[in-house]
């Protein structure tokens, strides 16, 4: 080979580029480490009691070492299998409401749908973004909008996507719009109610400082996710999931044309929200959750192919389509449970939060109540259950921020911070990932995107934490 074709050759070689690995790859990865860890941590355990209300909290000062079985080799391979057991409402009702609609993706009424929308707002539609975010926020705030998020996500990806906007868009609109009224949130029953409920203060006491907080700490996640999506919208290839999403989805956009809404598809349409409607009536009225929602997801899967003059046949066919689309969002859920499974099993959480405690009680009083919400964010990544947290953590927290001259109610607050924030960025969020997959986006790219707004929510909220405690926040 000549010098000059060597020279060419080099130049027109295709560069190496660096792969993140696959999200199941990711999973796995921290499910080793988390058997690994079964070897470098002592077991321990801290001892339980059942409160009048019925909640399972630790006791105080009760941690000892126990006895138990280290990961051997087929634990990680185990936990797969166990994290699907543990996640299988979520998987499943991800399984439902993805074939449900699939059916309503089949008769093809969302397509018209957004055409008449993007028509009617003559290009003003960006308006849906904050709007939608508004809505999830306070969602969070006062119900604990969480899981639910992935039913919305399958709902508004398509009509982002066919609007204009990508696939980080159609994921951060109830993602980011819920985390961040979630992180903030005012009367949250699973998070503010039970921390303040074992810290023995009153029920959603604070209201006034929280509100400002949450109307704070929303606005700048609305501004945040709302230029972004105006940038994509102007131009396309600013997107990062720009090429991702034309390989899964094509080229989308509002569809062109004449075509109004016929009798039949305003009856799916009506058979579509009444079932959005009745979902948000059954959660806030009646504490429904996943088996409540699925079922009525599969109602409506059924409905909407009937008013569009379906077959059984073609009914079900539809339903798997959509199972199809919808399954490594569903599956997600079962590795990211198994990370806690072996953690759990290993009997290494409690000795964790114990070195953690010993830690903070060796610190002047401001310091510790930026640590506290700092300790909060850590413990979440192994325990992604704001209730389940509370339980844990705040019979700890509470006596020790007695110790220290730290407010109960500030205690509260860098628990409900640390629990938030870190709900659209751990891995073992199983909600949060089942999510990013449903949108079509890998976490790699997603934690790209929300690291300056992840930053930001991080200073704000221990700027927040701060001033609640030199307010002596009561």
């Amino acid at each position: 080979m000549s010098d000059l074709e060597r020279t060419t050759t080099l130049e027109t070689a295709p560069r190496r580029t660096i792969k993140f690995p696959h999200i199941f790859v990711v999973l796995f990865t921290f499910i080793c480490i988390a058997a690994l860890s079964t070897y470098l941590i002592d077991a321990g355990s801290y001892e339980r009691t059942t409160t009048e209300q019925g909640q399972t909290v630790v006791v105080p000062g009760s941690y000892a070492p126990v006895e138990t079985d280290k990961a051997n080799w087929l634990t990680p391979f185990m936990a797969v299998f166990e994290g699907m057991r543990e996640g299988s409402s979520i998987i499943f009702f991800i399984f439902i409401s993805g074939g449900a609609f699939g059916v309503l993706k089949a008769t093809g009424v969302l397509q018209t749908l957004v055409a008449s929308i993007s028509q009617a707002l003559s290009g003003r539609d960006i308006i849906l973004i904050p709007l939608l975010m508004l809505l999830f926020a306070v969602g969070g705030a006062t119900f604990g909008l969480a899981e639910e998020t992935i039913a919305f996500i399958i709902i508004l990806a398509p009509i982002l996507r066919l609007l204009g906007y990508d696939s980080i868009t159609a994921a951060a609109v109830p993602l980011v719009g819920a985390g961040a009224g979630f992180s903030a949130a005012f009367m949250n029953p699973f998070t503010v109610g039970v921390a303040q409920d074992i810290a023995q203060l009153p029920i959603f006491s604070g209201m006034t400082l929280r509100t400002c907080y949450w109307v704070v700490f929303v606005s700048v996640s609305i501004v945040f996710v709302t230029r972004y999506a105006a940038r994509v919208k102007a131009c396309p290839e600013r997107s990062l999931v720009y090429r991702s999403d034309r390989r899964q989805f094509g080229n989308p956009g509002p569809q062109q044309g004449s075509r109004q809404l016929s009798l039949s598809d305003k009856l799916v349409l009506l058979a579509f929200v009444g079932a959005i409607l009745t979902i948000a009536y059954g959660v806030i009225r009646h504490g429904w959750y996943i088996g409540e929602m699925s079922g009525v997801f599969l109602l409506m899967g059924i409905l909407v192919g009937a008013l569009a003059r379906m077959g059984p046949n073609e009914i079900a066919e539809h339903f798997v389509s959509g199972f199809k689309e919808i399954a490594m969002g569903a599956l997600v859920v079962g590795f990211a449970y198994g990370i806690l499974i072996v953690l759990k099993d290993g009997s290494i959480l409690d000795t964790i939060l114990h070195h953690l405690e010993g830690l903070l009680g060796d610190m002047p009083a401001a310091l510790t109540a930026i640590c506290m919400f700092l300790v909060q964010l850590l413990l979440n990544f192994l325990v992604p259950s704001g209730s389940g947290q509370a339980a844990l953590t705040m019979p700890l927290m509470v006596p020790l921020a007695d110790l220290v001259g730290v407010t109960r109610q500030t205690a509260v607050l860098a628990f409900q911070f640390g629990d938030g924030i870190s709900n659209i960025i751990t891995p073992t969020s199983g909600y949060f990932m089942a999510g990013l997959a449903v949108a079509g986006v890998s976490w790699s790219k997603w934690i790209k995107w929300i690291l300056p707004l992840a930053i930001t929510q991080l200073l704000l909220a221990s700027g927040m934490v701060t001033l609640a405690h030199l307010l002596s926040w009561s």
